[in-house]
């Protein structure tokens, strides 16, 4: 019997211990957060009608200027539509913007970056000093110059500002890949006979790429945010079609009689900004490990 009861206690003792509930970290629930406002605005830029399916130019004289009801959540504009039919409707032009912004960023840069990085002598000479002089000037200011060169509009806008951020992306894939070529496990792989262009496919490539999808997470917000910045300049979408951006100028000389028409678009751009950085900055914490 007492050995029974001591097999029994030891069997006990060397049972694993009962898995503790644990509070999920702020930053995980801020990402999650961030994650169902990003899902929402991108829902929103791909299907507008399944969330506000009223006409964004239909305006009511009888209506303007309406502050925030039932029949308008979000209150009306100037000329008597509604607003929030047209902020879900203006997030496909701002949002895809940005993604046709950080596409042509990324693509050029990347390649140039590559370049620059697994070539000698004259190329990466080259390509630091083009992409010196393009960090030399802001990116709004930069994608002001260009859009002025070439004319307004969404589609000189996208190109504009992909080029402005061309240098930003160049830089940190050229230092990435200088890291990698000198990392240990590509000297191994040279040791084992790997060389030229399987090495570069295999190791290089592959790794010098990795920090990208954070980049160019944080990237979209700040992309978008500058196309919402050439149209309120005049200089992005034509009105009067639905654009975040072109919303608010046309709202900022009625802030005192409905302030909603103007901070309503920018709080949808605010939304946007904060949920793809949020998003950025969770998985670099993700891929360094500090999660």
């Amino acid at each position: 019997m007492n050995s029974s009861l001591s097999l029994s206690a030891e069997a006990l003792a060397q049972a694993p211990a009962p898995r503790k509930w644990r509070r999920p970290r702020a930053a995980s629930v801020l990402a999650a957060l961030s994650l169902v406002i990003f899902a929402l605005l991108f829902i929103a830029a791909l299907w507008p009608s399944l969330l506000a399916p009223g006409d964004p130019l239909a305006a009511d004289r009888s209506q303007i200027l309406q502050a925030p009801s039932w029949q308008h959540p979000l209150g009306t504009d100037q000329i008597g539509r509604d607003v929030y039919t047209r902020i879900v409707h203006g997030a496909r032009p701002s949002i895809f913007l940005g993604i046709g912004a950080v596409a042509i960023s990324l693509v050029v840069g990347t390649v140039l970056g590559l370049l620059a990085g697994l070539t000698k002598r004259i190329v990466p000479t080259l390509v630091m000093r083009v992409t010196d002089i393009g960090a030399a000037f802001p990116e709004l200011l930069l994608a002001v110059f260009i859009v002025s060169l070439f004319g307004s509009g969404v589609f000189n806008a996208t190109i504009a500002i992909g080029i402005a951020g061309i240098p930003y992306y160049t830089r940190i894939v050229r230092a990435e890949t200088l890291r990698v070529r000198g990392s240990v496990y590509v000297e191994a792989a040279r040791s084992l006979g790997l060389e030229g262009l399987p090495l570069i496919l295999r190791h290089i490539v592959p790794n010098a790429l990795r920090p990208l999808v954070v980049i160019a997470t944080i990237g979209l917000g700040s992309a978008t945010l500058a196309g919402a910045a050439l149209s309120f300049l005049g200089l992005g979408n034509p009105p009067p079609s639905p654009e975040w951006g072109a919303m608010l100028t046309n709202a900022r000389n009625f802030l005192l009689m409905g302030w909603w028409a103007a901070v309503f678009p920018g709080f949808a751009i605010t939304l946007f900004v904060m949920s793809t950085s949020i998003l950025g900055r969770w998985l670099q914490q993700r891929s360094e490990g500090r999660l």
